[in-house]
């Protein structure tokens, strides 16, 4: 399996500005293959294809000196990245749900990252010691490895986040799965006042950053807002704008990662709500779900779980808040009822503690009480 790895980079002034030169070039280079493309079918009809722009590098490397000081393979990603595009744009326009999103050209300073596809063979070279990274067309970069990397390189991307640099390998790297574990867990998302609730009544309570945040965010836009388009002052209060909303995104993250391994090292079955995030993040509780970075937590949960060897399943959501978890009568109460109280049979639970249990149970099947394998996992 494919694992990343995340690094801080301290390059120099002047690697600075030649990271920032490789990207605009980067930039350059995915807008002509775009506007090729877009030119081509426009005016002709016909479709211009990966390799057909490919075969045009090595001329445009000799004509534009400058492409020279770029690795081949960087400007290959490129386009690949082009491609991909396109394909993601047909892809959702034979699907014919909502707009297709035709591929946009991206503005100056909205290229952030390039990548070296064969990373660790050529282009990107770790040194032994680990305090230093040589770049192809950068030079000796300083990092920081604050935890070892493992198994394989397969790629690197240098990415920009704000005024910092990073640098993230992916690698090949053989699961490390946990001892057996038979227990079993049913979840229940939140935003407020709890994240993440459990079948066993174990509640996780909500951290909202965001929302902690956002009297500073406030302020900061304000003077933001404030600022003459294109001065220096304006400059630097949308970095700290950026910074502001990154240390959000990194608080976030650190908290999806840490409630995630805990989960896993404790059990052995994660049973969640197949949620359609993407659709509740356009509802009324839009803001307490982005917030709460529901997509976010399920994706790091399952990629642990994988690497673990347990198993994450998910079930439909229909009705688990409004069954009851005992004899199964289904009555419909509003949200602002807190506390579940079964008029059949007499079960008082809080509801969302309720609602974790049926979770839980939807994913038990047969006489047997068998849980089936998750796919893929």
């Amino acid at each position: 399996m494919r694992k990343a790895f995340k690094y801080r980079l301290y390059p120099t002034k002047p690697q600075v500005k030649d990271l920032e030169r490789t990207l605009e070039l980067c930039r350059e280079l995915y807008n002509a293959a775009l506007q090729e493309r877009r030119d081509a079918y426009k005016k002709a009809g016909k479709s211009v294809g990966l390799y057909q722009q490919k075969r045009y590098l090595p001329q445009i490397r000799e004509e534009l000196p400058q492409y020279k000081r770029v690795h081949s393979q960087v400007l290959q990603d490129v386009l690949h990245r082009v491609d991909k595009a396109f394909q993601g744009f047909f892809r959702r326009l034979k699907a014919k749900k909502g707009k297709a999103g035709y591929p946009r050209f991206k503005g100056k300073g909205r290229y952030d990252s390039f990548t070296f596809p064969q990373a660790g063979a050529t282009g990107v070279k770790l040194q032994k010691d680990g305090k230093r990274v040589p770049i192809y067309g950068i030079g000796s970069v300083k990092i920081k490895l604050h935890r070892p990397l493992e198994g394989r390189v397969k790629t690197a991307t240098i990415k920009r986040e704000g005024e910092h640099w990073y640098i993230v390998f992916v690698c090949e790297v053989e699961p490390r799965p946990l001892p057996p574990n038979d227990q079993a867990i049913g979840i229940d998302l939140g935003t407020n006042p709890n994240f993440l609730i459990t079948s066993e009544g174990e509640m996780v309570e909500a951290p909202r950053y965001f929302q902690k945040a956002q009297a500073k965010l406030a302020t900061a836009q304000r003077s933001l807002a404030r600022k003459k388009k294109g001065s220096n002052r304006r400059k630097k209060a949308r970095l700290k704008v950026a910074k502001l909303h990154r240390k959000i995104a990194n608080q976030r993250r650190d908290f999806h990662h840490k409630v995630a391994r805990k989960l896993v090292n404790r059990y052995g079955t994660i049973v969640h709500e197949d949620l359609n995030v993407q659709a509740l993040s356009r509802s009324y509780v839009a803001k307490g779900i982005h917030d709460a970075g529901w997509a976010q937590f399920l994706a790091i949960l399952a990629y642990k779980a994988a690497e673990a060897g347990r198993r994450v399943i998910k079930v439909d959501p229909k009705y688990t808040s409004q069954d009851c978890p005992v004899c199964g009568h289904r009555e419909k109460k509003p949200l602002w009822v807190r506390v579940y109280t079964c008029p059949q049979c007499g079960t008082l639970l809080h509801r969302d503690v309720a609602a974790a249990q049926n979770i839980l149970a939807k994913a038990w099947t047969g006489p047997s009480g068998a849980i089936p394998r998750s796919p893929g996992l």
